[in-house]
């Protein structure tokens, strides 16, 4: 696993064994790919990375010049990796990384003034989260008021998993398959 693009490109990350599913570095490619011709640049947009895992794909946003991103990982040891691996490339870029150890429900519920505006809303659950949950959280991240105009929500589910449906407030934009995960884009 390692950065694709930008400041950082080709450092390669460490990855926990069996407490997470990291996006494959080809996904990772194809995310990019995808969003940087909806929005032009990931230079100077806030992105949210909520499920963090490993913080690849946050870590991919910070090298391609991401001025702040936030990822949001419960479990202790997925954490402590998302730092180490900002570490392996921080001296590469210059925005802003921050790994917040809850849940992605109680930074959901954080009062207003310590939830920032994004450009960008990556969720990668575990494979294994109902789309009810999913719909859920993206009800939630609309309610919240925590997207820019046009900004752009990422989820990443199982190939294999019924496509969600996307709340008002947001509307589909595209989709995209890779081996066993499918990418939806929505737009604010």
């Amino acid at each position: 696993m390692r950065i694709i693009a930008g400041s950082a490109k080709g450092r390669t990350l460490t990855q926990p064994a069996g407490v997470t599913r990291p996006t494959s570095d080809r996904t990772r490619e194809g995310i990019f790919s995808a969003l940087e011709s909806e929005i032009g640049t990931c230079v100077g947009i806030t992105f949210l990375d909520l499920f963090g895992g490993t913080g690849a794909v946050g870590l991919e946003a910070l090298s391609r010049g991401a001025s702040e991103v936030i990822v949001v990982e419960k479990d202790v040891k997925a954490a402590n990796v998302c730092r180490e691996n900002y570490e392996l490339i921080s001296r590469s870029t210059s925005g802003n990384f921050s790994v917040l150890r809850m849940s992605v429900d109680n930074y959901l519920d954080l009062e207003a003034s310590k939830l920032p505006s994004c450009d960008v809303v990556y969720l990668d659950p575990p494979y294994e989260v109902t789309n009810e949950v999913i719909e859920k959280i993206l009800g939630k991240i609309c309610d919240r008021g925590l997207l820019h105009a046009d900004a752009v929500v990422i989820v990443e589910r199982s190939s294999r998993t019924k496509p969600f449906s996307w709340p008002a407030g947001l509307k589909a934009l595209k989709e995209r398959k890779y081996g066993e995960g499918a990418v939806y884009f929505g737009v604010s």
